[in-house]
């Protein structure tokens, strides 16, 4: 059962991914008609449903990759299988307890982890378990490590200590001043965001290196260039979230530079990939390689969206409305998701590469799906988020803030048919994999 584990990760991964989707239609279904499921599931219990279900969906699938690359790929046996089934135990049971958190109303935490405060601290005892079991099977096995194990063990270090950090408010002497606690608060989640980063950006990397084949990925100069750059990001450039915090210029600008400099790097690195592959790592890439083409293209694009509004003065404008919600959305969908899809494809084909073959059209139907509703997905999103801008800045206030929204309906309505269709992609390049790892449990 226990080399059974990683496949778990990964299942409750895809159903996070899913259920987290759906949550977000329920969202926009109540966006548009607000007495939809008010008394059962109000708007702001229904979206910690969403957003801590796609976390969900990041991190588990993230977990199960890196198990699954250490001990199959790698060959390293780890150190206790013991370990990692606990740790699937404590967050699968987590899991429940944050959906009863939310439906009870016993919440109290904050932003990203709104649930009751008490259910951190078996996630907490999950990750210190994680490291122990990483570091313990890695460390004197492999010499000069390649660059993705860094990624993922300084993903692991930090995350353990940025989630200590986010609830640094429940010391009174914080929660009681404002400025610390929002201080405090957005730089740990910034922090939180970009250590998370670290899995999946590793995994990326990881990716990127087995389908060519060749170790120089994980290992030359500019790779390694860009693991210090990310990490400086994970515990710096968390400051363009806080612009609107009395804070010195220089915090500001240092941190704009830093925030827009990891994707330049990371971009770079998947360019110089994609051209040095022959076409026979590309087919045997599959929709690994796919995938990772489409982070690619998202790359860019939030990369020139982050551009914008990262610009202090811009940012003035932009910073509460649905351009920062697009920003967001198109970096865990367009960035994150694509590579974890791109992973879950790779262990899926060479797990069974029957499957995935016999069902090669259903899988490129959602990804074109996945990706075409993305674009409108994002584009709704700016234009809202223009609109509303331009109804706080820019106009005379005749018209009211309830109008303003009436105006912008008929973007929420297209906003919703492309999430909608965003949903349905993602279960057609689902339902390949489950089968996959539904054979791989049965045995």
């Amino acid at each position: 059962m226990n080399q059974k584990i990683p496949f778990l990760f990964l299942l409750l991964g895809l159903s996070a991914l899913h259920l987290g989707a759906f949550f977000g239609i329920l969202i926009t279904l109540q966006y548009i008609y607000p007495e939809f499921l008010k008394e059962a599931l109000a708007f702001n219990r229904l979206r910690e449903f969403h957003v801590s279900t796609l976390i969900g969906w990041l991190i588990l699938t993230a977990t199960g990759g890196i198990y699954y690359y250490i001990s199959k790929v790698l060959n390293v046996p780890l150190y206790s299988k013991k370990i990692m089934s606990i740790q699937f135990s404590i967050l699968l049971v987590c899991s429940f307890a944050i959906y009863y958190s939310f439906l009870v109303g016993k919440m109290g935490g904050r932003e990203y982890l709104t649930y009751h405060p008490i259910i951190s601290l078996p996630i907490l005892i999950a990750w210190i378990l994680f490291a122990i079991n990483y570091f313990k099977t890695l460390v004197g096995k492999i010499q000069n490590w390649p660059v993705y194990l860094w990624m993922w063990g300084t993903g692991i270090v930090f995350m353990i200590y940025h989630f200590s950090e986010s609830h640094l408010w429940l010391i009174p002497s914080i929660r009681e001043n404002f400025i610390r606690d929002i201080t405090v608060q957005w730089k740990s989640y910034g922090s939180f965001v970009g250590s998370w980063n670290m899995l999946i950006y590793g995994t990326a990397i990881f990716l990127m290196s087995k389908i060519k084949n060749e170790n120089t990925v994980g290992r030359g100069k500019v790779a390694f260039f860009f693991y210090f750059l990310g990490l400086s990001n994970l515990m710096f450039g968390w400051a363009h979230h806080t612009y609107f915090i009395p804070t010195q210029p220089w915090i500001r600008i240092v941190a704009y530079a830093m925030s827009m400099s990891e994707w330049i790097i990371f971009l770079s690195i998947i360019i110089s990939w994609k051209k040095s592959l022959n076409k026979e790592a590309k087919i045997k890439g599959n929709f690994a390689y796919k995938f990772l083409l489409a982070t690619d293209f998202w790359v860019f694009v939030n990369l020139f969206i982050a551009l914008l509004i990262s610009i202090p003065y811009i940012n003035l404008f932009t910073h509460g409305t649905h351009i920062t919600v697009a920003h967001s959305m198109g970096t865990t969908i367009g960035i994150n998701t694509t590579i974890l899809l791109a992973s879950a494809m790779f262990i899926a084909y060479k797990e069974n590469a029957g499957i995935i073959e016999a069902n090669t059209k259903i899988i490129k139907l959602g990804y074109w799906l996945f990706n075409g509703a993305l674009a409108g997905f994002l584009t709704m999103l700016m234009l809202g988020g223009v609109a509303r801008s331009k109804w706080t800045f820019l106009s005379d206030k005749t018209t009211s803030f309830g109008e303003m929204q009436s105006s912008i309906q008929p973007l929420i309505v297209a906003f919703l048919f492309f999430g909608v269709v965003l949903f349905i992609g993602l279960l057609f390049v689902a339902i390949p994999l489950i089968k996959v790892y539904f054979n791989k449990l049965k045995k």
